[in-house]
């Protein structure tokens, strides 16, 4: 099987199944206490936490461990709006948000608070100047702009935005989920998100840092853990194989970015050219590295889907479109592209060139057949 899901979960990394196994060992106890096993786990956290730190760009107090990429964007979102209430209720977010920040957008406006939802252009990327704009307005409390779409893979101008709402004194939060590890930081964030499935570390953990001078107050009951920011038990174990994960990509990213990006690229050019009426989606240039998605007319995302599975690739749309509700997604629908047959390859570290030839090979062939069994002629 050719694992090209990337952008959905990144196979666990060679070190970090070494150093999940060995922390299992050494730092299964609880870091809040005193006595010696206790102790050595505290002090495994906080190497974690320190690694992250440096690879994000942050100091080590300002990044906080989270059960999940989802529950730290919920945090990040819901305790930034918080903290700042008395600044006003308004939230500015991109039409592209991944849906834990357009969930917690929904619960926001559900007590009373207000959403600016800001356009983007054909490839995904919203305007620095209209999202600025938008965070500029009085009354508002925080901004959202993920680094990177994670169903196109178009990258955002955060720098750009992060000027905009530091001139307006508006934080904004970065949802990295798509880049930590990959690519560096965008600087200016207050509020950063990212989760550690992305990179190759073990599922289960994310990362929520809060810039120091930010206002940021928890919505959730209050808890002693993690700085009083993420309520439970830390799972030491899974935040050690975590750290070690992102300092081992962040270590090659550029040598294997670099290597991918060429493999994308090979993909966007040969499909159009070998399967009629297609269109590739997002920024063909800024981009994340790893990601390529594009779009078939006349063919039935499902069945596609299905029929690479059968041939030995694990690929998914870039649409969250099902068989029971056939909706596509709010990405494709605000960047107003092609939908039908919609597929995302998101390469993961290690991808081969030989897989991305077999893979360019299948695909005519498949689709051709798909839409012919429909009584589809493009």
């Amino acid at each position: 099987m050719a694992y090209f899901d990337a952008a959905s979960t990144e196979p666990l990394h060679p070190q970090a199944r070494e150093a999940l196994i060995e922390a299992l060992d050494a730092g299964w106890a609880d870091p809040a206490r005193l006595y010696g096993p206790a102790r050595r786990a505290r002090m495994l956290l906080e190497q974690a936490r320190a690694e992250v730190a440096e690879v994000i760009g942050a100091r080590p107090d300002e990044v906080s461990f989270t059960a999940s990429g989802t529950q730290a964007v919920h945090l990040g979102v819901l305790g930034a709006l918080l903290g700042r209430r008395r600044a006003g209720r308004r939230l500015v977010v991109s039409a592209v948000e991944h849906s834990a920040v357009l969930h917690a957008a929904a619960l926001h406006e559900r007590d009373g608070g207000t959403v600016e939802t800001v356009g983007v252009n054909r490839a995904g990327a919203v305007d620095p100047a209209a999202f600025g704009a938008a965070a500029g307005v009085e009354g508002t409390a925080l901004a959202c702009l993920q680094s990177a779409n994670h169903e196109v893979g178009t990258l955002q101008p955060v720098a750009e935005a992060a000027a905009a709402c530091a001139e307006a004194g508006v934080p904004l939060l970065v949802d990295a989920a798509q880049t930590v590890g990959r690519a560096p930081v965008p600087a200016g964030w207050s509020v950063l998100a990212a989760s550690a499935h992305k990179w190759g570390g073990p599922a289960g953990v994310g990362v929520l840092a809060v810039r120091k001078g930010v206002r940021w107050r928890s919505p959730l009951p209050e808890d002693d853990r993690e700085r009083r920011r993420v309520p439970g038990f830390e799972n030491v174990p899974a935040i050690i194989a975590a750290a070690v994960a992102l300092r081992a990509v962040a270590a090659d990213a550029a040598r294997e970015s670099a290597r991918l990006s060429a493999l994308v690229d090979r993909i966007g050019s040969e499909v159009p050219r070998t399967v009629p009426d297609v269109e590739v989606i997002g920024d063909p240039v800024a981009r994340a590295p790893h990601i390529v998605t594009f779009s078939c007319l006349y063919v039935d995302g499902e069945a596609l889907l299905t029929e690479l599975d059968r041939a030995g690739f694990a690929v998914s749309s870039g649409s969250s479109c099902t068989a029971s509700t056939l909706r596509p997604s709010h990405v494709l629908e605000a960047m107003g592209v092609l939908t039908h047959g919609n597929l995302r390859v998101s390469l993961p570290r290690g991808a081969s060139a030989a897989d991305v030839d077999r893979f360019l090979a299948v695909l005519p062939d498949m689709v051709k057949r798909i839409r012919e069994d429909a009584g589809m002629q493009p």
